[in-house]
């Protein structure tokens, strides 16, 4: 209770301090790119229930329903203000709208598609019990991923082999040792690493 508090009055905040950026960011989206200005996609949340997850639309436009797209590692299609909006992480600021409405929280596991939940039901089935988060321990480790995907060969591969197994090993790892404490500071180690470094 005492953490959906915090994601509502903290979600709040951020909303209002943000617009300025939402706007200028839309604005840019907008006259640089075709398309919309929001991408949406379909992802698991809490007790396994889809949820669309909002993000600022850093890549052109294709036939493929953006509700399902997910292709792991592809910078192909990058638009010039989305590698911008990647870098600053600017792109995953809609997702406050998420937590607004309690699809997802500040920090909890990353929500994943249906494809990667499938691939591993049991260890999802334990990490489903919270709500989905927009940073944890494996955002953080893993915030290069898609340039360790782009120099593969296989991405998708070396994702369900490789990486997705280490990040489950981490989100259940935090759902052992959650608290508001442990949550304000990797709130925190983000900001610092997406600020500093």
């Amino acid at each position: 209770m005492l953490k959906r508090l915090f994601d509502i009055i903290l979600s709040v905040i951020g909303l209002i301090l943000l617009s300025p950026v939402f706007l200028i960011t839309a604005v840019l989206i907008k006259v640089t790119s075709k398309g919309s200005i929001l991408f949406c996609q379909k992802r698991v949340g809490r007790f396994g229930k889809d949820f669309v997850l909002y993000k600022f639309r850093s890549m052109k436009v294709c036939e493929t329903n953006l509700l399902e797209q997910f292709q792991p590692g592809d910078q192909s299609r990058i638009t010039t203000i989305g590698w911008f909006l990647r870098k600053t992480k600017i792109d995953e600021f809609p997702q406050l709208y998420n937590v607004l409405i309690g699809d997802m929280s500040f920090v909890g596991p990353r929500p994943e598609v249906r494809e990667w939940v499938n691939a591993f039901p049991e260890h999802w089935k334990v990490i489903h019990q919270v709500r989905p988060g927009i940073t944890d321990n494996a955002s953080i480790m893993y915030r290069n991923e898609e340039n360790i995907l782009a120099k593969s060969n296989n991405p998708n591969t070396i994702y369900r082999n490789e990486i997705l197994p280490q990040k489950l090993e981490l989100y259940k790892e935090y759902i052992k040792n959650q608290s508001i404490s442990n949550d304000l500071h990797l709130i925190f180690k983000t900001l610092y690493i997406i600020v500093i470094k």
